[in-house]
């Protein structure tokens, strides 16, 4: 199971260039603008959702955008979207609420959780995720992450947030 540590170990064993900034605990998108300081790039917000039947979707997007479920529900092929429960959030994912972030896909083992990375995030040089646990921030090129995640779990799907918000 990744934590923290052994995330930066793989970033670095690949020679993947990231930043790593410490701060207090961040829950949610109000927190982390108020405490995050100076850190540069794209902020995220992430949900990890589930469908009536079991479909499992991670959802990661500029943060300043209201995601509308009903909406979303259509790019995801899916319907009745809701939160998946913290049970779900630690079993697949290995993290607790509020370090929702892209890296848990690399303890998702059994590959039930399908990636969706807001296309904006590729406007920027820089994007900003929890490192699995919401007392640090790791800065990374986008394509690094996306290498990163592809090479380690599964192919990345493209949406366009704005379209789907409310």
């Amino acid at each position: 199971m990744f934590d923290k540590n052994s995330l930066i170990n793989l970033l670095e064993s690949n020679s993947i260039s990231y930043k790593i900034t410490e701060h207090k605990p961040l829950f949610t998108v109000e927190d982390s603008k108020n405490l995050r300081g100076s850190i540069d790039g794209a902020h995220s917000k992430n949900l990890f959702l589930k469908d009536k039947k079991n479909n499992f979707f991670l959802v990661s997007f500029i943060e300043d955008i209201i995601a509308d479920l009903k909406k979303a529900s259509v790019p995801l092929n899916s319907k009745k979207l809701s939160f998946a429960n913290e049970d779900y959030l630690m079993n697949i994912l290995g993290i607790k609420p509020g370090s929702v972030s892209p890296f848990g896909l690399l303890n998702d083992k059994e590959k039930k959780v399908k990636f969706f990375f807001d296309q904006e995030f590729m406007e920027y040089e820089i994007v900003n995720f929890h490192p699995l646990i919401n007392t640090s921030t790791v800065s990374i090129a986008p394509n690094d992450l996306i290498n990163l995640i592809e090479q380690h779990h599964s192919k990345v799907e493209f949406i366009n947030m704005r379209d789907f918000q409310k």
